[in-house]
């Protein structure tokens, strides 16, 4: 997705130089009398790489957050600066220093991509602004957590957790190999899911990092993974790496001996796979945009601004943190929010979560959003009714069984207290 491609999708008509930056507009209606409130959100991704199909909705998901909050009626111009980090983490760091210190950029409703997200969390605290995680899955809300961020949608404890949980359940016997993206998501995915494997009995028999990004032909690791004799394959990664990885399984019918197990796998993924490939598969994810009336109800009011590639959890919970954010400003008052970041945490902590994306929720006290999650499966060809009708609902996970409990202690700035959740 390029900045030609941003500023259509935007609908806005305003270039602005600085660190790859685009303002887009989001409800910048203009009106005479009282000063209007300024506000800035920012957006970094991977807008050019493996997983750009699974970003590219974030922007269309914080506009209409904007819109749905009714910001141009409050008075308010809200911008969203959207960037490419290019998955590398001095890019994403420059960015939001450039953006806190010369764009006057108040919050980042995202900042994908583990590396990058951990290496924007010091500058965020830095700053003292605020900084909302959807697409970084490596946890934040343990000793790397901080009074600056909230962890939004998803980690690789919870993936782990809900999807490693559930194959043990169907397959107790099967032994497993893990097939892992070589930089923080890739080993946290890796580690937390061959805890849960051997905590439930189960045997793990090896365990293959590979170079990212710049991976394609993974049928070196492929043939190691089948050699070791274990009859699941649990896939941590994502993107392009997990359409490559599948495709060449078939292709080397390594499926045929090996069960694939996607620890972490978005909606777009199996769109462009099709459900000839993708149909039984299993998959762990924070929204669906056929779940309820409430998701039905929001899909319907996005999906003409995204029209060809339908948000994922990782671009969905835009949407969801967006919104809060703003009713946090609100609670708060602007100017005091736009004053003190770690103040605007702490009161978005206080302030219960609900929207269409995610339902009702909370923030615990350590920056971990509560939600539930959900399992699904694949459906078939023959199950499906339109191009988007592609997962069925397996179970539900309440959020206090999903994600990893409060270790006392772990998260540094909170003070030693019983945990509320």
């Amino acid at each position: 997705m390029n900045r030609r491609d941003l500023l259509k999708s935007a609908g806005a008509g305003i270039i602005a130089g600085g660190a790859g930056g685009l303002p887009l507009a989001g409800g910048l209606a203009r009106a005479q009398g009282a000063p209007r409130k300024k506000i800035r959100l920012g957006i970094i991704s991977d807008l050019s790489g493996l997983n750009a199909d699974n970003s590219e909705p974030s922007l269309a998901c914080a506009q209409q957050a904007i819109q749905d909050f009714g910001a141009a009626e409050k008075g308010w111009d809200v911008e969203v600066l959207v960037a490419d980090h290019q998955n590398r983490v001095d890019i994403a760091s420059g960015i939001a220093r450039h953006w806190f210190d010369n764009e006057k950029v108040d919050c980042l409703v995202d900042v994908s991509t583990s590396n990058t997200a951990l290496a924007v969390s010091g500058i965020t605290e830095a700053k003292n602004k605020v900084m909302l995680v959807v697409g970084a899955a490596t946890p934040m809300t343990d000793g790397r957590c901080s009074p600056n961020h909230i962890q939004w949608a998803y980690d690789t404890y919870m993936y782990a957790n809900v999807t490693a949980t559930s194959m043990m359940e169907r397959h107790p016997q099967a032994s497993w190999f893990m097939l892992s993206a070589d930089y923080a998501f890739g080993k946290n995915m890796a580690r937390d899911a061959m805890a849960v494997v051997k905590q439930k009995g189960g045997q793990v028999k090896g365990e293959i990092y590979y170079p990212f990004p710049g991976t394609t032909d993974f049928s070196s690791y492929l043939v190691q993974a089948q050699a070791s004799g274990a009859k699941v394959l649990g896939l941590c990664q994502t993107g392009g790496d997990t359409i490559a990885t599948l495709k060449q399984m078939r292709e080397f019918g390594i499926d045929q001996s090996m069960m694939p197990v996607t620890m972490l796998m978005y909606i777009t993924e199996v769109h462009s796979m099709g459900l000839d490939m993708a149909q039984g598969l299993l998959l762990t994810e924070t929204f669906y945009w056929d779940l309820n009336e409430r998701t039905r109800s929001f899909m319907q009011r996005i999906k003409d601004k995204t029209a060809h590639n339908w948000p994922g959890g990782a671009s969905a919970g835009v949407y969801s943190d967006t919104l809060h954010y703003l009713k946090t400003l609100d609670a708060m008052g602007v100017e005091a929010a736009q004053a003190n970041g770690r103040a605007t945490v702490a009161r978005m902590k206080e302030i219960p979560t609900d929207d269409d994306v995610y339902g009702k929720g909370w923030i615990r006290e350590d920056g971990r959003m509560m939600h539930d999650v959900h399992l699904f499966q694949v459906k078939t060809p023959a199950e499906s009714t339109q191009e988007w009708d592609l997962l069925k609902l397996v179970t539900t996970v309440p959020a206090k069984e999903a994600f990893r409990p409060i270790v006392p202690g772990e998260c540094p700035f909170l003070k030693e207290q019983p945990s509320k959740t």
